[in-house]
């Protein structure tokens, strides 16, 4: 019987409809139930109607929702429909609430929580009434299941016996349902910090439209669930939420807050004329030098702008770069500390991390009701719009190195596991950080052969930057006051906070922390950084346009000649459209100007000079990097090959080495890079040796 209230509050919402959202009604009759089965309502119009009805809705979702449907059920439609099964979803609540920071004060509430889809189940079909038949006498029993556990008859309405009952799913009400576990989104965390994550329950219309690694916002009611089983329950309980709305976000960094004084900070900031040099100062103080690459590190952050083509394809605005390096250099530190600044990011160390934990993982648990395979995301997915740092990529193996190919290029993730196949999006940058092969640079070999990383994987960056460590007087003397400076600091730092009765004057401790304190406070630059990549989107003039064109177009003319090495490819021509674009984010300018480009060649030039370069010629070759054998190298290996062919013929037992050698030697190879070829060539099988010092090719 509905009391009095009930049906003030059913009245309250039909006026409410007639005052907000008697269109999207009208859409709503005419779709139903194929096309849309939900009336989607915002929060605010409901508190600017009746704010009394909105704070209800809060506390006593379930009740309200009940006289919301009720509402829409009476609603005096236009056409002859019947909205019977029709759901009242409400979304855009004012405040989304940490994952963290639900308790049990929530449970019963709505709340809105924001967070990245861990994993998600397939969408299976729920009974809502089960109707059973008796077996003896045929009566059907219909019992709605409402609880946790499924819901049998006691006995017959018919026959009045218990049973047996056998259920008749022609006969009983279905509704699809999936489970989803949110976890708290990377950008949310202070370092050091492990996502905590919940699991999310949703019916009918709103099923199957989220995969693992969306960005998501979810509106639901808070409940709670007993831990242990029949026998042994526990004083200890889970939370989980019903779902009502799920949204998908793909706007980025949503959960940082820019205040009015951040922005005026920001944009007064960009407009210093001495911005880069605050920017370059702002990574990582405590590790001396290293300008280009700090600049480099922080147009990544920035990043290029992502376009979308007319034709739906995508060019990526992400830059991937690559630092390699001795030991002790500070790459890690580096890695580390962007890691700390950009708004999102994953940091994952090579060694503890497989192609699984980079991509997706297949697993197979308890999440959902019985044995099922659901995917997991792993760093690269979880980073998406974001930055992902891997250190030690050398460590990793091959076969995991292999997974990261498409994602750094197509920003996308295929995975084909346990009959799961999927797309998964993974719009990150990539910064690695790596060891040559024999751990430290032999400056007596070529620096491209001793990049232990495969060619295909290589050329995907952007950037790569050598970090040699090589003495030098003055720089070392330099470098050591930096890092005696930094601990000092550090000393007096930790002496005043930990000792009550420190000597040491507060401005004794200013004047020393100054020095490696970052120029920009880490906090603002988050906040830049989400600003810029939020809000800018820069174009290129016709001088920057020129100035980058230029320098490609010169830097091809050298490999006109028959014999001469391709100095670069396409692919670095992009990469400093993207560097040009970042830098002109850095200043938040609308376009990209010849300063701009300038810097970008000027960063790309500095990056081929250590890398990009034949150390026999001294000429560019973009070989080096992209099949890592330069070009004279592999000339070099062809002739001998010749070579071998041509003598082995002369000879019954194949060529002797020392003709082979003397031959080359006449030809123009030297002796010891000959007899380095051939251990080359015997090693990858192409030439084998029929006995000692005589060579056959394969």
């Amino acid at each position: 019987m509905a009391t009095a209230e009930n049906t003030e509050l059913i009245d309250r919402f039909e006026e409410f409809y007639r005052n907000y959202y008697r269109n999207e009604i009208g859409e709503l009759a005419q779709k139903y139930p194929n096309d849309q089965k939900s009336l989607y309502i915002d929060w605010d119009d409901l508190y600017r109607f009746d704010p009394d009805l909105a704070d209800d809705y809060r506390t006593k979702p379930e009740q309200i929702q009940e006289y919301a449907e009720e509402a829409l059920r009476l609603y005096d439609l236009p056409v002859d429909v019947s909205l019977g099964q029709a759901h009242v979803r409400v979304r855009n609540l004012p405040e989304s609430e940490d994952i963290r920071d639900l308790r049990h004060e929530h449970h019963g509430n709505l709340v809105a929580v924001r967070g990245i889809i861990r994993k998600a189940t397939d969408v299976r079909p729920k009974v809502i009434e089960a109707a059973f038949e008796c077996q003896r006498c045929g009566t059907l029993t219909r019992i709605p299941q409402t609880a946790g556990d499924f819901q049998e008859p006691h006995d017959c309405q018919g026959c009045e016996r218990q049973g047996p009952f056998r259920l008749n799913t022609d006969q009983s009400q279905f509704i699809d349902a999936q489970k989803l576990r949110v976890q708290e989104s990377p950008e949310g965390l202070r370092g050091g910090e492990t996502p905590q994550s919940i699991d999310i329950n949703i019916e009918d219309d709103i099923t199957g439209h989220v995969t693992a690694g969306d960005h998501v916002r979810v509106t639901g009611i808070l409940k709670l669930d007993q831990r242990g089983n029949d026998n042994e329950k526990s004083p200890m309980f889970d939370i989980y939420m019903e779902g009502v709305s799920v949204e998908i976000e793909d706007e980025q960094f949503e959960d940082m807050e820019i205040t009015d004084a951040d922005k005026k900070e920001i944009v007064e900031l960009s407009n210093e004329s001495d911005i880069y040099d605050k920017m370059v100062g702002a990574i990582a103080p405590s590790i001396y030098g290293y300008e280009k690459e700090k600049l480099a590190m922080m147009l990544q952050l920035f990043s290029g702008v992502t376009k979308e083509l007319p034709d739906g394809s995508r060019i990526r605005g992400d830059l991937h770069m690559l630092l390699i390096g001795d030991p002790g250099t500070g790459k890690s530190q580096m890695l580390s500390y962007i890691e700390n600044i950009a708004p999102r990011s994953v940091y994952t160390s090579g060694k503890g991390s497989s192609s699984a934990g980079l991509t997706a993982a297949a697993v197979r648990d308890d999440f959902g009701d019985g044995q099922q395979w659901t995917l997991e995301a792993g760093a690269l997915v979880l980073a998406d719009q974001g930055i992902a740092a891997i250190d030690e990529l050398d460590k990793m193996s091959p076969e995991d190195r292999s997974a990261m190919h498409e994602a750094l290029e197509q920003q996308r993730i295929s995975v084909s596991k346990a009959g799961i196949n999927a797309t998964l999006k993974s719009r990150c940058s990539l910064l690695g950080a790596a060891n040559p092969k024999y751990g430290r640079f032999d400056q007596y070999e070529p620096i491209g052969e001793q990049i232990d990383l495969e060619p295909a994987l290589i050329s995907r960056f952007d950037l790569i930057f050598t970090v040699t460590d090589k003495p030098d007087e003055e720089k070392d003397r330099n470098l050591a006051e930096h890092i005696i400076q930094t601990n000092y600091a550090g000393e007096l730092h930790t002496h005043r906070t930990e000792n009550p009765t420190s000597n040491f004057s507060e401005e004794e401790v200013g004047t020393v922390t100054e020095e490696v304190a970052p120029t920009i406070e880490p906090d603002l630059l988050r906040k830049y950084v989400a600003y810029a990549k939020r809000n800018c989107f820069p174009t290129m003039t016709e001088e920057a346009k020129s100035r980058i064109e230029d320098f490609y177009v010169d830097l091809r003319l050298k490999g006109q000649d028959e014999d001469a090495p391709v100095p670069v490819t396409a692919r670095k021509l992009e990469a400093l459209v993207r560097l040009a674009e970042a830098s002109a984010r850095i200043r938040l300018s609308d376009t990209v100007d010849e300063a701009d480009a300038d810097r970008a060649v000027d960063i790309a030039h500095y990056c081929l000079k250590e890398i990009g370069v034949d150390p026999e010629t001294g000429e560019f070759d973009a070989d080096v990097v992209e099949t890592g054998q330069s070009k004279t190298q592999r000339d070099r290996i062809q002739n001998i090959k010749g070579i071998i062919s041509d003598i082995e013929d002369e000879y019954d037992e194949g060529a002797p080495a020392d003709v082979v050698i003397e031959r080359a030697e006449e030809v123009g190879i030297d002796e010891s890079k000959a007899e380095h070829e051939i251990d080359k060539l015997k090693q990858k099988g192409e030439v084998y040796e029929p006995r000692t010092d005589h060579l056959r090719t394969t």
